[in-house]
């Protein structure tokens, strides 16, 4: 009997937090794309499967159209289907769609830092550095087409040694791919069964393997409810950070050894241009920042190559008339007494068309990061309110 009051009050309190958030829900959804109907505090989950997400989204596009809002727990998403939206959207208004959406699996490691993840004038300030670096520096005596010539030269002496026997190549495209970024980040390249470098690649293979699982995708969805619970996507952040201390051991060698006047890599480009800032309290040259975005360097270049190039193979092997045609067109334009250049790009036109063909039909990244609009803002008629800024 003395268990009655505490149970009426807890149950009277549940029903007041499930009127408060189905009065939050409906004010919200007013103004926003309609979409399936959502249950409280669940939302969509039901409907949206961590298993088959993209699959989930396009079935619900098919009766709601391109636009249309999904809730994953108590968090709205609004879900844009095909090229026209996506377009209208990221190129139309790209100002008001640039803020970066929540990855609840990477938050507590990025937490907003690093060129993929920053925002504002953040993320202006390390995009615009990171590609004059990438594109225009050469960084030394060797420019980073040259650094990736020399790695496809010893990417090709591994291949030799399987004396035309079948294989498989995951293992050396990832350790070429890798030491592309290496090289560029760090200076100098690895041998491919370098402890260092191996270890390395295990981090980001397995980063990736916990990352792609259901149980990381359902996270994502409704990190709200899940936050507090045991599970594999406490992995990640250790993960991350295993790789983020041997970045920051790297730039402490780097710093120790700085030549202001001859950078070596991406790092000393960094630092010096973090001690030119140093008495700019709005610089976002910072040690935090430098550390993150090598690490999003890796993450994003790859993973993403690498699997591009697997694909390419596979695609290949499957269309022999194609691979023929590419391989006429090489022999033409670059023969075999040396190495492909960017220069020969313009004269390759079917290589060029297939390699964008390989990339359309891979498809890696076909949800795209997720994005935020960045202030209040109407779109195809609906009103899109700001999203709430991510934790720093």
């Amino acid at each position: 009997a003395t268990m009655a009051p505490v149970l009426v009050a807890l149950l009277a309190l549940l029903a007041l937090a499930l009127l408060v958030e189905l009065s939050r829900h409906r004010a919200i959804a007013a103004r926003l794309p309609p979409g399936p109907p959502a249950l409280p505090l669940l939302g969509n989950l039901l409907q949206v499967s961590p298993f088959r997400t993209l699959q989930s989204l396009l079935k619900l596009s098919d009766r709601y159209g391109p636009v249309f809002t999904v809730w994953l727990g108590p968090r709205p998403v609004l879900v844009l289907c095909g090229t026209r939206a996506v377009r209208e959207a990221l190129v139309g208004n790209p100002e008001v769609f640039a803020g970066r959406g929540q990855m609840p699996t990477l938050e507590s490691t990025f937490r907003g830092y690093g060129v993929v993840f920053a925002d504002g004038e953040r993320w202006r300030q390390l995009r615009r550095f990171s590609v004059m670096v990438l594109r225009d520096f050469g960084m030394g005596r060797q420019s980073i087409e040259s650094r990736i010539q020399e790695e496809a030269q010893e990417l090709l002496h591994e291949f030799q040694k399987a004396q035309g026997k079948p294989f498989d190549p995951t293992f050396l495209l990832s350790c070429a791919v890798s030491n592309i970024i290496c090289s560029i980040v760090f200076g100098n390249r690895f041998q491919y069964q370098d402890p260092e470098f191996l270890e390395l690649l295990r981090l980001m293979d397995e980063s990736f393997r916990e990352m792609s699982t259901a149980w990381a995708q359902l996270y994502n969805m409704a990190e709200p409810l899940l936050k507090f619970m045991p599970g594999p996507h406490r992995r990640i952040p250790q993960l991350l950070g295993t790789m983020r201390s041997f970045i920051a051991q790297r730039v402490r060698d780097n710093a120790r050894t700085l030549d202001p006047h001859s950078p070596r890599d991406f790092i000393d480009a960094f630092l010096i241009q973090m001690n030119k800032e140093k008495d700019n309290p709005k610089s976002e040259f910072t040690m935090e920042n430098l550390e993150l975005t090598t690490l999003n360097l890796f993450f994003a270049g790859t993973e993403t190559v690498s699997s591009t190039l697997r694909f390419g193979l596979l695609f290949l092997m499957r269309h022999p008339q194609v691979e023929e045609k590419i391989f006429e067109e090489i022999s033409q334009v670059v023969g075999s007494g040396r190495a492909p250049a960017l220069t020969d790009r313009s004269l390759m036109p079917f290589t060029n068309a297939t390699i964008h063909e390989i990339q359309r039909c891979s498809d890696l990244i076909p949800m795209n990061v997720p994005h935020r609009v960045t202030r209040d803002t109407e779109f195809r008629g609906f009103c899109i309110p700001k999203a709430r800024e991510k934790p720093q």
